[in-house]
């Protein structure tokens, strides 16, 4: 795996530098060199008692995309990370319902920026880990009406040759490519394929994340909610802190996955700091934001931040900070940047 392959050469290196005597540099990582760039634009009056305000919204949408884009129209914005010819599919987190998962609101204002960039509706995919999820949140009503796809990585079935593979047995459910075929196979269970819908469908990917807390991995934004919804046989990696730390950006780097990334945006509109994907406003404020970047291990750095803060101004007794190495094995394998103090913040 790519995480232990960084870590098995830089750990030579160390090695090797020691027994000629001289004292070995700390190896170069992505936090070290790189600098992200985020694009924030607010309105104090984007939600009313948690609940968005469409066209406030929307104006932040148009904001946003000119502003971190650099272009002067929203048209000229989207063209500047998709093509005519792309099919974007825009990744949402649907479990967790429409108060705390991705609003409506935000994806309904980049999808009608994209379809008046000129986009067919054909071309563009709403799409999440599950069909019903998708349709429980309201997603199915606004696909409908706005004449866009809407896909569930289950349900566009699993890639038989494209796959990752990890030491940790899953035990495999009804859905899954291998289910049932263990007797036959020893080693299934131990594979994750990829959805046909990365490998055959969609051509670019945005993701858009909520500002939603998770217990292992700090927050479910855009590199959880990428990595779980691509692949079967899951659930084997949301039981302990170490493995989701270190199979998600695993996932997400995959050819059919990471390279079809353009860009994030981080619904920033609502920060449920406690309860992941049960609706518990009581531990949520609002933060009235929308971001935007290319580098969606920033944003996702940049929740946690937001999670963290909100429960130390809530505190709880016996409440532990969270210890997770996602976002630095992350930055390790060069998928974006873990270093807080090397995000930039650019306000349009």
């Amino acid at each position: 795996m790519m995480r232990r392959w960084v870590q098995y050469v830089a750990g030579f290196w160390i090695g090797a530098m020691a027994l000629t005597g001289v004292a070995a540099p700390r190896p170069a990582s992505t936090n070290d060199t790189a600098t992200a760039q985020v694009t924030v634009v607010s309105d104090a009056a984007a939600t009313t008692a948690f609940i968005p305000e469409a066209s406030i919204v929307a104006r932040l949408v148009d904001r946003g995309l000119v502003g971190f884009s650099g272009k002067s129209t929203t048209a000229d914005a989207w063209r500047a990370y998709v093509s005519a010819k792309d099919v974007v599919g825009f990744k949402v987190t649907s479990g967790p319902g429409p108060l705390t998962g991705t609003r409506l609101a935000v994806v309904d204002a980049l999808v009608k920026s994209l379809l008046a960039a000129g986009q067919k509706p054909e071309q563009i995919v709403i799409w999440d880990r599950q069909l019903s999820d998708l349709e429980a949140a309201g997603y199915g009503d606004l696909s409908r009406r706005l004449g866009v796809r809407l896909a569930g990585a289950v349900n566009s079935g699993w890639e038989k040759d494209k796959v990752y593979e990890s030491s940790m047995y899953g035990k495999l459910m009804f859905g899954d490519l291998e289910f049932g075929k263990t007797e036959k196979d020893p080693s299934a269970g131990r594979r994750s394929h990829v959805s046909k819908l990365l490998t055959q469908d969609l051509t670019k990917i945005v993701t858009v994340a909520p500002v939603l807390n998770h217990n292992l991995a700090g927050v479910n934004g855009h590199l959880v909610g990428l990595a779980l919804a691509s692949v079967d046989n899951a659930w084997r990696f949301q039981s302990e802190t170490n493995v989701i730390a270190e199979s998600v950006p695993e996932i997400c780097a995959l050819d059919d996955i990471w390279q079809k990334v353009a860009f994030g945006v981080s619904d920033a509109l609502v920060c449920q700091f406690r309860g992941e994907a049960t609706t518990l406003l009581h531990y949520a404020i609002a933060l009235n934001e929308l971001r935007f970047s290319t580098d969606p291990v920033a944003l996702d750095v940049l929740a946690l931040a937001d999670v963290e803060n909100a429960r130390a101004n809530s505190k709880l007794e016996g409440e532990r900070p969270y210890q997770t190495d996602l976002f630095r094995n992350a930055a390790l394998i060069e998928l974006g940047v873990a270093d807080r103090k090397a995000i930039q913040i650019k306000a349009p």
